[in-house]
């Protein structure tokens, strides 16, 4: 039993009289959230999870409030969390931004978007389905989807994984790692594979003869190899893009 001791001197107490003790600030109960492909996760993240949700509710109205990213594999190798709020009404995004690095003292990038903008990228943007193959959220969801290809944005988000062929040394293993995955989402979309980060996990694997991904994370790819057969993936993409957008415009002038 622990003690609590009051001063003698001691204004609108009298000798006997009853008090309650309770907490200066009431936490608010968080419900457990749900996990879409997250196996298991370490006890401090999901405090860390329950804390943002927490103060995004105390800040903005929303309908849901997803974290995916890396943040959620095993381990703490991680840069920032990545939360996605989902609401039709507009939220400011740098304040909610602030709130959380200045509680849980970690960066965070965070989406603001509304269903609307939220199906019709799960549609068309293979980016959007990795996002939430893996993830946790406030409550509960289900998408359906209707498959259609916007190469435009594809070629968008290809052009970013350029960016390895350019500036390799320059790169660490997780900038390597985001563009090599980036680069192999786009790849098995253009196929009408479904993407979750497992499959692209896999062919990642599979194209580049990889034991783990994390010979790319840690940085110690033999570069010559590598960077041929990244290339040889670049090119294939690219001129994947290039006939899709050239099909599209010749459909519109027919």
């Amino acid at each position: 039993m622990d003690q609590v001791y009051l001063p003698k001197n001691r204004n609108g107490f009298n000798i006997g009289d009853y008090v309650i003790l309770k907490p200066l600030e009431e936490k608010k109960f968080i419900k457990k959230p749900y996990f879409y492909d997250v196996k298991n996760i370490e006890p401090i993240k999901l405090e860390i999870i329950k804390e943002i949700i927490s103060i995004i509710d105390s800040l903005a109205t929303n309908e849901n409030i997803i974290i995916s990213g890396s943040f959620l594999d095993k381990g703490f190798n991680f840069r920032d969390i990545d939360v996605i709020i989902i609401g039709e009404d507009k939220v400011d995004e740098r304040y909610i931004k602030n709130s959380i690095e200045n509680k849980i003292k970690i960066k965070t990038h965070i989406i603001s978007l509304d269903n609307k903008t939220l199906i019709k990228g799960l549609s068309t943007d293979p980016l959007y389905q990795l996002l939430l193959s893996k993830c946790i959220a406030k409550k509960r969801f289900v998408y359906k989807l209707e498959y259609r290809i916007n190469y435009k944005i594809l070629d968008l988000h290809l052009l970013k994984s350029k960016l390895l062929i350019d500036s390799f040394d320059m790169l660490d293993g997780n900038e390597k790692y985001y563009l090599v995955r980036n680069i192999i989402a786009i790849s098995l979309y253009l196929k009408k594979k479904k993407i979750d980060t497992e499959k692209v996990d896999k062919e990642i694997r599979k194209v580049f003869n990889l034991k783990s991904t994390n010979e790319i994370k840690q940085n110690i790819l033999e570069k010559d190899k590598f960077l041929k057969k990244y290339k040889k993936i670049y090119e294939n993409t690219f001129e994947k893009i290039m006939q899709g957008i050239k099909n599209a415009k010749q459909k519109k002038v027919d």
